[in-house]
C-alpha cells in the first residue's frame, strides 16, 4: 500500500480543504461521483475535472487541472491507471499540496515522482473510506 496512515491522516486534514476530482461527472453510477459528495460532508470544496467541464454539486467544472483559475491542495484521480500518471504531473505542475490516487489507481513510477517533488501521496486507497475513520 501506498501510503501510510500518517499520510492519509495529513492530506485529510492538514493539506487544504479544495479538491481537484479528476474524472469527475454528473454521472451519479461513477465512484466519483459518490465520493465527492462525502468530500463535501466533510467540509471539502470539491472542483470537478473532466472533460465535460460539467458543474457537480454545484461547483463549476474544468476541463484540466491547468484550466482551474485558483488554486488546488489536493488532486483526487478517478483515472484509468494508464492516464494517471500524467494527471500527477500536472498535479506538481499546479502547485498542488498531495495527490490521491483511488483504489485501482496504480502507478509507482508516477507515486516515486510525485513523492521526488515534495507532494503527499496516496495511493489505492479511498478518502470516503479514510476520512470517517479519523475520528
Amino acid at each position: 500500500m501506498y501510503g501510510d496512515q500518517e499520510t492519509v491522516r495529513k492530506i485529510l486534514t492538514e493539506s487544504g480543504d479544495t479538491w481537484a476530482v479528476v474524472g469527475l461527472s454528473n454521472n451519479q453510477d461513477r465512484a466519483a461521483y459518490g465520493v465527492a459528495a462525502v468530500l463535501r460532508r466533510f467540509g471539502k470544496r470539491v472542483v470537478p475535472i473532466h472533460p465535460k467541464a460539467e458543474t457537480v454539486h454545484g461547483e463549476q467544472g474544468y476541463v484540466s487541472l491547468s484550466a482551474v483559475p485558483f488554486p488546488v491542495d489536493v488532486v483526487d484521480v478517478f483515472v484509468n491507471s494508464a492516464l494517471a500518471g500524467q494527471v500527477a504531473d500536472e498535479a506538481v505542475a499546479a502547485g498542488a499540496r498531495a495527490v490521491w490516487f483511488q483504489l485501482d489507481v496504480v502507478d509507482e513510477a508516477a507515486y516515486d515522482r510525485t513523492r521526488a517533488a515534495g507532494l503527499d501521496m496516496v495511493m489505492n486507497r479511498c478518502p470516503a473510506i479514510e476520512i470517517p475513520q479519523l475520528g
